[in-house]
């Protein structure tokens, strides 16, 4: 099983439109509403995977009612944590040629006695994970040391601890040793602090970051690829896409699919780079099935293109 836990999560609404044109009136050619936050988006794709998961997320007003539902009829069982104030909801308007324009709400503001509850509810679930995935941003109320606090208790209870989050929350729980953490390109350049235009200086920045306390770097590097450095060495993959629908979710989808595959060597990266290819291709943040993925289209190799230069420099 595999616990997730989401401390802001949402409800994102997706519009497809023909084109973005500021103080137009535009038409939506396609729309739908999902459950949304980076740690609910694995669950979401660990179930569509046939796999059981929990999500650990607090829940507050109609909108945080909805997303509790949506996640029932995807057969996610919402471990939610009564809140005062309401679930966000974000919005994200599509264009046919792959460009993504997103309004992301800050969301509720949480108390010290709801987030100590996020973390209390993470305990008494945590025997029955296999993996711990925490993911998303702090919603205002925490301080950036609290996912620190969470992998620290979530260690001391033997489990595993998958962590995908950025800025001073990143670096304060670098200490504790998180298993796998995942950036992506632009996450990882502000982790180390320069801008990485290559391959080989994303390596060597998740190298830093091991060097820091992760135990193993899954990177995210756009249309180039994924890395995964860990102890045994540094690793390459790459997918083969037909066209990019949407890229919401698609690291999460990701992050996914390499819990599922075990979270650790090659095999897991290669699982992880066929989720977020297969999910790219998806409306919205839909997350793939197994039926969407192609590991055919998939190659992973510890012959990294160390001299490759970003597509999208970070």
């Amino acid at each position: 099983m595999i616990l997730t836990v989401t401390p802001n999560p949402s409800l994102d609404r997706t519009y497809e439109i023909p084109a973005l044109e500021r103080g137009a009136v535009l038409r939506a050619t396609a729309d739908r509403v999902d459950p949304g936050g980076k740690g609910v988006n694995v669950s979401r794709a660990v179930a569509a995977a046939g796999q059981r998961t929990v999500a650990v997320l607090p829940l507050g007003g109609p909108e945080g009612a909805l997303l509790a539902r949506l996640l029932e009829e995807l057969g996610i069982e919402a471990a939610g944590v009564p809140v005062a104030g309401s679930t966000r909801v974000n919005i994200s308007v599509a264009e046919p040629d792959g460009t993504l324009t997103k309004l992301n709400a800050s969301g509720p503001e949480l108390s010290d006695a709801e987030a100590e509850a996020v973390l209390e509810a993470v305990r008494t679930r945590v025997e029955s994970a296999d993996w711990i995935a925490c993911c998303g941003s702090l919603p205002r109320g925490l301080a950036p040391e609290w996912y620190a606090e969470l992998v620290a208790r979530a260690h001391r209870a033997g489990a595993r601890i998958a962590l995908d989050t950025s800025g001073p929350s990143l670096t304060a729980a670098l200490r504790e040793r998180p298993d796998v953490v995942k950036p992506n390109a632009e996450e990882l350049a502000q982790a180390v602090g320069r801008p990485l235009t290559t391959v080989g200086e994303a390596v060597k920045a998740a190298e830093e970051l091991r060097g820091l306390g992760a135990r193993a770097v899954l990177a995210s590097l756009g249309a180039d690829g994924q890395l995964l450095v860990d102890e045994t060495g540094a690793y390459f993959g790459t997918a083969r896409v037909t066209a990019v629908r949407s890229n919401v979710g698609a690291g999460d989808a990701s992050l996914a699919g390499f819990l599922a595959a075990g979270g650790s060597g090659p095999a897991a990266l290669a699982s992880a780079v066929a989720h977020g290819a297969a999910a790219v291709q998806l409306p919205g943040s839909a997350m793939p099935t197994p039926a969407d993925l192609d590991p055919s289209a998939v190659v992973t190799t510890s012959d990294i293109p160390l001299d490759r230069v970003l597509k999208e420099p970070a």
